[in-house]
């Protein structure tokens, strides 16, 4: 039996299910550290974070050598909020695996956390205000797209990781402070087909769906997102001084507005002013005819399309296939 017989795949769309095939596995195959591991992850998706943390650190003591062991054991103990130990568990993962950037991201969340921690009751100390940056998020048929607006973000200035149904990204504002984003999606994405752009106002992630279903909203049940919609009147409670919100949005819808973009960009930068700058009528008259034919028609006819079903109406040289 090959290791590859739980896939994280597999394990994501029925956790308790797939709980069970491994423990009834791990019965006759207790020696085999990856099935640990995969254990661990039903178990940290189930939020029986204890268990998770015990398979991970068995999967340690049969493969010393395997990064995914400790990547387990850290995500766990984090949640448990065992800050140190999962720090520790991730240092070692990745002097393993030096080329997953995941483990950079999990280290600075981890020293973020024990750093919150021993600030704990001490009132008479300041600490500084967390970067704040403006960031939102939007769909078409087939992609997820996530937008952070930060100016001048150097062009190896993010690190990001695209899993199944998380994301986390490390971003280097011009200040020189780090931006975290992190994201436990609701549906799945293709981390194979994800990516990311840096531009000069903004830095854009784009997800593949798995699935071409509408999302109602970003993240999963029981999360609070950290995508939240950018409201120019309301200063942040924790800061000790006022910030121009209302110029900062001005600077950057400007320097949206001339940047050059071709192409797909470019058409796609097109719909989305229409369908801001549109009525409610446009809105939802986009919004059906879009889904209604599967992504081929985009319609701001409310009168038209409100009264019929939308078809699909590919090019001509286009064959749709629905999968």
């Amino acid at each position: 039996m090959a290791a590859e017989r739980f896939p994280d795949s597999f394990i994501d769309e029925d956790p308790q299910k797939a709980l069970e095939a491994l423990n009834e596995a791990l019965q006759g195959h207790s020696d085999n550290a990856e099935w640990f591991c995969q254990r661990a992850y039903a178990h940290t998706l189930l939020k029986n974070y204890s268990c998770a943390v015990d398979d991970a650190k068995k999967a340690q003591q049969l493969q010393p050598s395997l990064p995914l062991a400790f990547m387990r054991t850290g995500i766990a103990e984090y949640h448990l909020h065992h800050y140190e130990s999962a720090h520790a568990a991730f240092i070692q993962g990745h002097q393993l695996d030096v080329s997953d950037k995941s483990f950079e991201i999990w280290i600075k969340r981890c020293e973020e956390m024990m750093g919150e921690q021993k600030q704990i009751g001490v009132s008479d100390r300041q600490t500084p205000a967390a970067p704040l940056v403006r960031h939102d998020w939007y769909q078409t048929e087939s992609q997820i797209i996530v937008t952070v607006m930060a100016k001048n973000v150097p062009k190896d200035g993010v690190c990001v990781s695209f899993m199944e149904k998380e994301v986390s990204a490390k971003i280097q504002l011009a200040s020189g402070e780090d931006f975290i984003l992190h994201l436990n999606l609701l549906h799945p994405i293709v981390p194979q087909q994800s990516s990311f752009k840096i531009l000069s106002t903004k830095v854009e992630f784009k997800m593949k769906k798995t699935d071409a279903i509408r999302w109602e909203k970003l993240e999963g049940e029981g999360q609070e997102s950290n995508i939240k919609h950018f409201d120019p009147n309301q200063y942040p409670s924790s800061s000790h001084y006022t910030r121009k919100w209302d110029k900062m949005v001005v600077d950057i819808s400007e320097e949206e507005k001339n940047e050059k973009l071709e192409g797909d960009a470019a058409l796609n930068k097109l719909f989305q002013q229409i369908y801001c700058d549109g009525s409610d009528e446009v809105k939802r008259a986009m919004n059906k005819s879009f889904m209604e034919s599967g992504g081929t028609v985009l319609s701001t006819n409310w009168k038209d399309v409100g009264k019929r079903k939308v078809e699909m109406s590919p090019p001509d040289d286009v064959e749709f296939k629905k999968y």
